[in-house]
């Protein structure tokens, strides 16, 4: 089966559940805390998750909405290929690649901030005719710390297919500029834990899948971002990031998976890519 959210799916959701929020969300006096919204819309160079280079040579725009109520929040978020590659024809792809769903909760006591959540992600793959991609469901908890950086430690686990664990440990810190304008500066380092070596398995020094199952540290992300408020409620953030590996298995599997070379080991491991997001929150 292909991915079951289109880019008519991933708006008519996104209208349902924005009328969902507002209708079950309105105090029912002034003093009571109202839901909130966000809708953004980002235009980047290029695809990387979680080490994973997903676009090649081409631009993706990436709509994303947010409504939240009282610590509750629903994300639909999509990504649409301009040029997606193919690998053995440029013809019949798919440029809307993929369509995720998360309900998350956060929660604030004291010095930190709890979280934990839902992700299903509808997958396509870039040519119609070729091998399905399979879905992808996680769940996931974090913590982080209200303290110098935020610290925050999010741990995911793949629940349906391919089975794995995620750690992520990520730090950020904001310089305001002026009232306008700040600067935001990020990083990122996670580990990778395999359990099944057919759906995510390591891969050799020539970028080759083996019998093993991964576990190792992964990948590394320094982004820096000029959030600029424009209005009220609307922003304008400008993006680069840099991706890169944390280890020699994470090499060789970023290479192994990567889209860039015709032969494995010739392909990137690291990848620089940036963008421009608008967003309106309410």
């Amino acid at each position: 089966m292909k991915t079951f959210l289109t880019v008519r799916g991933f708006f008519v959701i996104s209208l349902l559940l924005s009328g969902l929020f507002l209708l079950s969300a309105t105090p029912l006096c002034a003093e009571e805390e109202k839901p909130t919204g966000d809708f953004s819309l980002s235009a980047l160079s290029g695809y990387i998750w979680r080490g994973q280079e997903l676009s090649r040579d081409s631009i993706v725009v990436q709509p994303s909405m947010t409504m939240g109520y009282k610590g509750f929040s629903v994300n639909v978020w999509g990504n649409l290929d301009t040029d997606p590659y193919v690998a053995d024809s440029d013809d019949d792809s798919t440029n809307w690649t993929e369509t995720d769903v998360t309900l998350s909760y956060t929660k604030t006591l004291g010095l930190f901030n709890l979280g934990g959540g839902y992700i299903y992600y509808a997958l396509a793959g870039s040519n119609e005719n070729g091998t399905d991609v399979h879905d992808s469901q996680e769940i996931y908890v974090s913590v982080g710390l209200n303290t110098l950086l935020s610290p925050t430690l999010t741990v995911y686990k793949e629940i349906s297919y391919y089975h794995q664990w995620y750690f992520l440990l990520g730090i950020s810190h904001t310089i305001e500029l002026n009232n306008r304008v700040s600067l935001k500066l990020a990083a990122s380092a996670s580990y990778l834990h395999s359990e099944d070596e057919e759906t995510y398995p390591e891969y050799n020094g020539d970028a080759e899948p083996t019998r093993g199952k991964f576990s190792n540290l992964h990948d590394g992300t320094l982004t820096a971002s000029l959030p600029v408020k424009a209005t009220r409620y609307v922003t304008v953030i400008p993006m680069i990031s840099y991706v890169f590996p944390l280890s020699d298995d994470a090499k060789d599997e970023m290479k192994g998976r990567g889209i860039q070379g015709e032969k494995p080991s010739d392909r990137d491991s690291s990848f620089l890519y940036g963008g421009v997001t608008l967003s309106f929150t309410f």
